[in-house]
């Protein structure tokens, strides 16, 4: 299997920074005469090519001569010294065949090295003795003394021709697959590495650590190598789940889906190669393993015994792991004979050993999957029997039954499928798994119809299958599929049940529905015929919690009067009968009552208490919605602090009983983000868990879209505009995307020097929400000031063109009304405007003065007053402007705090633009940003001198190519250096990279093409 990427050598470097930073230091103790050599180890595909491809291009473009070769899989018989011919040869293309005139380079390069019969003057015989070129006339004397003699000479031809390039240029020398190696080969590096003193010389290889079994003649050389002071290891470890992603999404260029990007990333499990793999087969629509991955992965399992083969594949039907007793009992086989196959599989890297039980795992998983894809459909069959019949008799072990199902399943026993699977969801169900429990339901939902009515399990029933599998969707991130399997218990419901069950699946269809955007409507109709059955029914557990949903609703509707009305029946009911969860629920309905009406205390108190009862009746979902509603009202009324400890509180709740994805689990974890940006803890903004299996695209959406403001902010705009691209379809389905991304796409494009966008952006947000939502949006107000800012900066970039601002002003006064409008009409949830939205309001009309081109300190002042809630990164921007202000009417002194203010916050939230912008002011205003004095820079070193040389030649028009006749580099470099400063700037193309530099002052006002 090849190691150079398909596909990933056209993206920047992902995840590699360490290992790049110690390739880099190895290559600057060779450029200053310090030889070294480092040896690259990792698993077949993991990246090791990509990095020797990397420092090669640093070593290129210092000037530094680099000569590769490549071992090939020809065997201990093969062709000896292959990868340093092959390096060698390259001297020839860079003009350097002085060097090759060594007669004992013969071996290597034989049509190359000049014929001799003596040794040339600059090729002294530092190892064979004066007379050792008559030795061979010596009567008796061995064959095998004279090919030593030859090797020797050959040794030191090689090391004397490197320590000459050397004495003019650094010199990188490459061997790649050094497992493949031949004996030679090896003798050869191993008299170089230790020869390694003040040549300018570093010696770089690879090689894979799966292919070195225990008795693979690399090993004893690899441990006699690392114990040598230049000789240092370098060990490519897999990506973890982010760096996975972010590879597989620089792979796909942003124009994957998140939901692939993620299944790639788990599939390959960090492998660069079996991710471009995986994501081609996807690009092509193929199913299963790309063939080619296939192939290469079948390819280590030939290699090894039949007996061993049959182990593997016997392995492969279990699953990832299987225990030593598991493969003993299945395939009836004798302890000596099994433990010997075993014994060559973990020799060979197919498994791997661990665990307290002795269990064996293969390394990985889709290795499983190729050896279990090859089995033969009867084979198949026969040892998933096997493995049912096994465990058939082991029920009462956790876990079991999920197994179970799943090998009945895939050897046609379709009653037992459905007995265990049935089990297995009951006891995910119990174990807090509830994607695992839906799993097993839809099973048996499948088997029903396929087992005769005797077969199936007692006391189980359609309908109860149908309600279990729609409370494991809702709770695992699948609303959608929640509203499914609750439609259908309704159906199934009205043909065969009572009326109190039909009352029940209709109140459970109504909260599915309130869990996804635009399902009030049809919640209200379905909650509507529930109550028409339980109105004349006596109070119970089914009347409760209807009245609760249809209190819920009516809250939703704004019919507050009607709310309040049902909401007391129900706790009326709930606490008649001692059903706490449906008083609980009622009674946090009530409490958002409150709190419209301005009775915040009162609201608050009966939130507590709502807890508590939820707690008591181990209602966790009541619990949930209880603790997101308390924490809105601290997140809405500025209380930042006490909202981080109340949603943290309820986001671990959540996660302690596998709730994470469940509809108030979600909201938790949603507003946790934005209280995280609000008051500057951005390093918390991960999930706290993954998904065990798929969710809805609505919630990754919106956990996506919290962190697209972090993203803006700390200056990662490439990664920010492909998340926009990916979030708006999205936008009919949950209208805080549009929302979110509206504001947060007109920032980045407000940092980007790009006003026009940005009032486009707000534009298109804003009648997207006005449509679904009514003109009177809270959100408004921050729609408002941030079209306001963006108009302001579009009327001073026309002033200084001369061109005229009428037209621009205009807009940039109506957003302003815009955002006094909605300030005046609109009704907060608390009753009155929150410190958010009087901050924006504030910042509205103070960027209505920018807007005039007289930015007005006093507006500015009230900006930065009304921001010091908490609000970190709001309040930083409100100084920044404040400081502008300032220094438009001459108040040098206060401008230089207000600064100093913006510069630490800037600093300690890692918010690059924010942070450039306030340096730029400071640097033309010429004021310090630091108490002592200290004077901003006069250049920012962003860049290396070689970055810097190609980002002024790009910016001149020049190609690739041209710049690298200017530079005296290779095209590759000159795209390696170009990729390098486009992740620096956050730029997704050449031309983009150079207008940010611009706008940031890193690029000469005077570079760049007539």
């Amino acid at each position: 299997m090849p190691d150079v990427p398909r596909l990933g050598s056209g993206i920047p470097l992902v995840a590699r920074s360490r290992e790049m930073t110690r390739l880099r230091a190895a290559f600057s103790r060779s450029s200053g005469g310090t030889a070294g050599a480092v040896l690259i180890a990792g698993d077949a595909g993991i990246g090791k090519t990509r990095m020797v491809e990397e420092i090669s291009a640093v070593a290129a473009g210092e000037d530094a001569i680099v000569l590769a070769g490549r071992c090939v899989d020809v065997g201990e018989t093969g062709l000896p010294y292959l990868p340093f011919a092959e390096a060698l040869t390259q001297l020839r293309g860079l003009g350097r065949d002085d060097v090759l005139t060594r007669p004992a380079l013969g071996m290597l390069l034989p049509d190359l090295v000049v014929s001799s019969h003596e040794p040339s003057e600059r090729e002294p015989n530092r190892f064979v003795p004066n007379f050792a070129p008559s030795i061979g006339k010596v009567q008796g004397m061995q064959p095998r003394r004279e090919q030593d003699i030859a090797q020797l000479r050959l040794f030191d031809a090689v090391h004397g021709l490197l320590g000459e390039l050397a004495e003019d240029n650094t010199v990188v020398l490459v061997i790649e697959d050094l497992h493949w190696a031949d004996s030679s080969t090896r003798g050869l590096l191993s008299f170089l590495m230790s020869r390694l003193r003040t040549q300018r010389l570093l010696v770089v290889c690879t090689y894979r650590t799966d292919d070195l079994h225990r008795r693979h003649p690399l090993r004893p050389l690899i441990a006699e190598l690392v114990r040598l002071p230049a000789v240092e290891r370098l060990e490519l470890s897999a990506f973890d789940k982010t760096s996975a992603r972010d590879f597989v999404d620089a792979l796909g260029e942003g124009l994957v889906d998140q939901e692939t990007v993620r299944k790639v990333a788990d599939q390959s499990e960090g492998n660069a190669f079996f991710a471009e793999e995986l994501l081609a087969a996807i690009a092509d629509d193929e199913s299963g393993i790309p063939s080619s991955l296939a192939d290469v992965l079948l390819s280590r399992v030939e290699r090894l015994s039949e007996p061993a083969q049959q182990v593997i594949r016997l392995a492969s039907v279990a699953g990832r792991t299987v225990k030593h007793s598991t493969l003993r009992e299945v395939g009836d086989l004798d302890d000596i004979q099994l433990e010997e196959t075993l014994r060559e599989a973990v020799q060979h890297h197919i498994f791997v050993t661990g665990g307290e039980q002795v269990h064996y795992s293969f390394r990985h998983a889709l290795m499983r999957e190729a050896v279990y894809s090859d089995l033969l459909p009867g084979e198949r069959v026969r040892l998933h029997a096997g493995y049912a019949r096994y465990l058939k008799e082991r029920l009462d072990e956790r876990g079991n039954s999920a197994a179970f199902a799943y090998h009945s399943m895939e050897s046609n026993s379709l009653a037992n499928a459905l007995l265990a699977s049935v089990k297995a969801s009951k006891e995910a169900t119990d174990l807090g798994a509830p994607g695992e429990a839906l799993r097993h339901l839809e099973t048996a939902l499948r088997l029903w119809d396929s087992v005769d009515e005797e077969h199936r399990p007692d006391g189980v029933t359609e309908l109860q299958l149908l309600r279990k599998a729609s409370w494991s969707a809702g709770t695992s991130g699948d609303p959608e599929r929640a509203i499914a399997y609750s439609r259908s218990a309704v159906k199934l419901a009205d043909k065969e049940c009572d009326l109190e069950v039909k009352v029940e699946v209709r109140r459970r269809l109504a909260q599915t529905l309130m869990a996804v955007e635009g399902g009030e409507i049809e919640a209200k109709d379905v909650i509507e015929t529930a109550w028409s059955h339980a109105a004349d029914l006596p109070p119970s557990s089914t009347r409760a919690w209807t009245l609760a949903m249809y209190a819920r609703i009516m809250r939703a509707e704004k019919d507050m009067r009607r709310c309040i009305e049902y909401a007391e029946m129900a706790i009326t009911d709930a606490r008649a009968i001692g059903a706490m969860g449906a008083e609980a629920d009622a009674m946090t309905t009530l409490a958002t009552v409150y709190e419209t009406a301005g009775e915040i205390e009162k609201s608050q108190n009966l939130l507590l208490e709502a807890e508590q009862r939820a707690g008591e009746a181990e209602a966790l979902t009541v619990g949930l919605r209880a603790r997101f509603y308390h924490g809105l009202n601290r997140y809405e009324l500025g209380f930042l602090d006490e909202a981080a400890a109340i949603l943290a509180d309820g986001v671990e709740l959540a996660r302690s009983n596998g709730l994470s994805w469940s509809d108030f689990g979600v909201e938790l974890r949603v507003l946790q983000m934005l209280n995280n940006y609000a008051s500057g803890n951005w390093d918390a903004d991960e999930p706290p868990e993954q998904p065990r299996g798929r969710i809805s695209s609505a919630i990754s959406a919106r956990l996506a879209a919290c962190s697209l403001q972090i993203a803006v902010a700390r200056g990662r705009f490439a990664d920010a505009e492909r998340l926009l691209t990916n979030l708006r379809p999205e936008w009919e389905r949950e209208v805080q995307l549009a929302l979110i991304s509206g504001w947060a796409g007109a920032e980045l494009a407000i940092w980007r020097g790009k006003p026009d966008v940005a009032i486009q952006r707000v534009t298109e947000a804003l009648e997207y929400t006005t449509r679904i939502g009514g003109p009177w949006m809270t959100f408004n107000i921050k729609f408002g000031a941030i079209g306001a800012a963006a108009a302001a900066d579009a009327a001073a970039k026309a002033r200084v063109k001369g061109e005229p601002v009428a037209e621009i002003v205009a807009e940039g006064e109506r957003f302003v009304e815009l955002a006094r409008d909605t300030a005046e009409h609109q009704a907060p949830r608390t009753g009155k405007l929150g410190p958010d939205g009087r901050f924006w309001a504030l910042r509205a009309e103070a960027e209505l003065t920018r807007l005039h081109g007289r930015s007005d300190p006093v507006a500015w002042s009230a900006v930065v007053a009304t921001s010091d809630y908490g609000a970190i990164y709001d309040h930083a921007q409100a100084c920044w402007r404040h400081a502008e202000a300032l220094l438009g009417t001459g108040h040098r002194d206060e401008a230089a705090t207000q600064l100093r203010q913006a510069h630490a916050a800037a600093v300690q939230l890692g918010a690059k633009p924010l942070q450039d912008a306030v340096a730029q002011l400071a640097r033309r205003a010429r004021l310090s940003l630091t108490e002592d004095g200290a004077g901003p820079r006069d250049t920012v070193d962003l860049f290396t001198p070689r970055e810097q040389s190609v980002l002024k030649l790009v910016a001149m028009g020049q190609t690739n190519r041209q710049v690298g006749e200017e530079l005296y580099i290779s095209e590759k470099t000159v795209s390696v250096h170009l990729s390098r400063i486009m992740a620096k700037l956050g730029a997704s193309r050449r031309a983009e990279a150079v207008a940010i530099a611009y706008d940031r002052g890193l690029l000469d006002s005077g570079t760049g093409s007539d």
